[in-house]
């Protein structure tokens, strides 16, 4: 079943034209993005599209379709332990020590709050332990097509986890045929119970809880050396699209570089509406 939805994937993107419309056409401000017919494969803007930087949390996409792939109860009952604590970049998380929950739990939290002991938790239980969740996604980025991507570990936070806008792509179409990922990436808001108290969290990507958008797959992510960045399968004028916008400057830069990609693409639909009406 997994084979067959990867080779469909990798169908769709190695058979359609990859010729960006001019870049010029729209300016993103982030320093690499790649905007794709999702349906076709076709290539409507690139900027740096294959230049390999850092990925930070968009890790966590990768992450989450190997947990899947191993077919591990999601109802399981999982333990936050130390091992979960972040020894590199010394983050803190609101999931603490001792805290339980579901595979299923931690995997929306990893997915739509960026949850980074979630991540952790969920390949440590992996079936052989993190390193083998780690190989297993390096096998998938392969089997993708993804010839330019390495992983190291599951959450992002090391800068050695890296990828190019072009293979982030192949990446977000793989996720989009997980319904699970579907939900669990676009949930707007999720509570949990942590010891005693019940912790709310909320999705790192405001677009999700904006009505004008509909998105299908996110993920956001952000590191110093990665800057801010974000993926996308999205629908723009009734076409299935994936964007790619990485190392974004500003808070909101990613943000407003969606809303520009979106933009241009219903003005350029609109105009050839009416040429095509003449």
């Amino acid at each position: 079943m997994v084979g067959t939805l990867i080779a469909a994937c990798l169908a769709t993107v190695q058979a359609a034209p990859s010729a960006p419309a001019s870049r010029s056409a729209v300016d993103l401000r982030s320093r690499a993005a790649l905007i794709m017919r999702a349906d076709t494969g076709q290539v409507l803007y690139a900027k740096n599209a294959d230049q390999t930087l850092p990925i930070a949390s968009i890790t966590k996409l990768m992450t989450a379709m190997v947990v899947l792939d191993a077919g591990q109860p999601m109802n399981q009952i999982l333990t936050i332990t130390d091992a979960e604590r972040d020894r590199l970049r010394g983050t803190t998380s609101r999931l603490a020590i001792g805290t339980k929950l579901s595979r299923s739990e931690l995997l929306r939290l990893a997915l739509m709050s960026s949850e980074n002991r979630a991540a952790a938790a969920l390949l440590r239980n992996y079936p052989g332990g993190p390193a083998a969740g780690v190989a297993a996604m390096n096998r998938k980025a392969r089997a993708l097509g993804m010839t330019h991507t390495r992983f190291v570990e599951a959450t992002g936070l090391s800068g050695d986890n890296r990828s190019t806008p072009s293979d982030l792509a192949r990446m977000v179409q793989a996720a989009a045929r997980y319904s699970t990922i579907r939900a669990y990436s676009t949930t707007p808001e999720y509570t949990v119970k942590v010891g005693r108290h019940l912790t709310q969290y909320r999705n790192t990507n405001p677009l999700v809880r904006n009505p004008q958008w509909n998105i299908a797959v996110t993920k956001t992510g952000y590191l110093n050396e990665a800057g801010r960045c974000l993926v996308m399968h999205t629908t723009v004028g009734n076409k299935p699209v994936v964007m790619v916008l990485m190392d974004s400057s500003g808070t909101l830069t990613r943000v407003g570089d969606a809303g520009r990609a979106r933009r241009w693409m219903e003005a350029s639909a609109r105009t050839t509406q009416v040429a095509a009406s003449r």
